[in-house]
């Protein structure tokens, strides 16, 4: 595999760190740009992020000495040293969507972790084990920009990776009807950490704004069709939701309930979540987890501490499925949200289009 020349826009936040990570030792990408906000434009990236490197390994040394620039102002520059940029910015929804796409339009892949390209229609929204197909959608979404190598990807948000995966490999086969959810988010997912939050110490919020109306409506997205160049969303399972913050640093739980129109034993479910794999798996793509759907058969696992950073954080741990008087079953699921959910899961997403020849 080739070596891709990798920018990092938004960079000197949680997320653009943790991809500022990532890539620093990754086999098949090299970090060659960085850029943020005008604060932080010309500055070294190591001074940039002085006093607030919030990640728990040094900064690569490859990126130490990289001069930070304007993620608006200077979009030339950054596309003419990287090959695509993934994008982590902090901004308003409606300047993030005309950003990136000025990155594409500048024939610039761009793989986003923010939300605000998820429900434009040709915007494929990937979770490389679920809905790789949808990467056909963008030759059609490039045919609209009018480009020939510049498009935008999206990877959902960090709240449904805990159970969509565990969902995929059943929804089909058993008509999986309804669901509910309630899941039990870390702190990092707000970008923060107990020093800049410390009324998170000892305490649970029950809202998190916005989050329990993606967790409803994008698993839909994922599961939805290609048609006339735009991906529709499926119409089922219906899903409901509560997301709640709670004090832990890092690691997304979910409770989940689910019932099916063909209800299927218990020891289907297991063997169908032991042997589901995707390209990432079958390709050997350097971030994939070996094994994608990891079962606990002790009733107190999974845990955040034991099990968020089950290889690398980027496996899905389950546990605890068992019939329920409701649903169907229920189960415990838990993704670790800033490596699979947000820059471990973009990265992976890279990974594929890479190794598919979209990039």
């Amino acid at each position: 595999m080739k070596k891709y020349r990798v920018g990092v826009i938004g960079a000197t936040g949680m997320v653009g760190q943790r991809f500022v990570s990532l890539i620093g030792n990754h086999p098949w990408f090299d970090l060659n740009a960085v850029a943020a906000s005008s604060r932080s434009a010309g500055k070294s990236y190591e001074e940039a992020v002085a006093g607030r490197w919030l990640m728990p390994a040094p900064i690569p040394e490859a990126a130490k000495n990289l001069t930070v620039l304007s993620a608006e102002a200077d979009v030339e520059a950054v596309v003419g040293a990287a090959d695509f940029v993934f994008s982590a910015v902090d901004m308003e929804k409606d300047a993030i969507k005309a950003l990136e796409e000025a990155y594409a339009r500048a024939e610039c892949p761009v793989i986003s972790n923010n939300s605000a390209h998820r429900w434009t229609p040709d915007v494929p929204m990937v979770i490389p084990e679920v809905n790789p197909e949808h990467l056909e959608v963008l030759e059609h979404q490039r045919k609209r920009l009018g480009t020939s190598r510049g498009f935008i990807v999206v990877k959902s948000n960090c709240s449904i990776q805990s159970y969509v995966p565990a969902f995929h490999p059943l929804k089909d086969r058993f008509g999986l009807s309804r669901a509910l959810v309630c899941t039990y988010q870390a702190i990092s997912g707000a970008g923060e950490t107990f020093e800049s939050w410390p009324e998170m110490v000892d305490n649970v919020i029950p809202l998190i704004g916005g989050e329990e109306e993606k967790s409803e409506i994008e698993p839909l997205k994922v599961w939805g069709k290609l048609e006339g160049g735009a991906i529709v969303p499926a119409s089922s399972p219906a899903i409901t939701s509560q997301c709640i913050r709670v004090p832990v640093s890092d690691g997304h739980m979910a409770a989940v309930f689910m019932s099916f129109d063909d209800k299927p034993e218990i020891d289907d479910i297991k063997r169908l979540w032991r042997e589901f794999e995707g390209p990432p798996q079958k390709l050997g793509l350097p971030s994939a987890p070996k094994q994608f759907l990891h079962y606990f058969e002790e009733e107190n696992r999974p845990q955040t501490g034991l099990d968020c950073m089950l290889e690398g954080g980027m496996a899905i741990s389950l546990g605890r499925l068992r019939p329920d008087t409701q649903y169907d079953y229920k189960f415990i699921g838990l993704s670790h949200n800033t490596l699979r959910g947000a820059a471990g899961g973009a990265v992976l997403l890279a990974e594929l289009l890479c190794a598919e020849g979209l990039i």
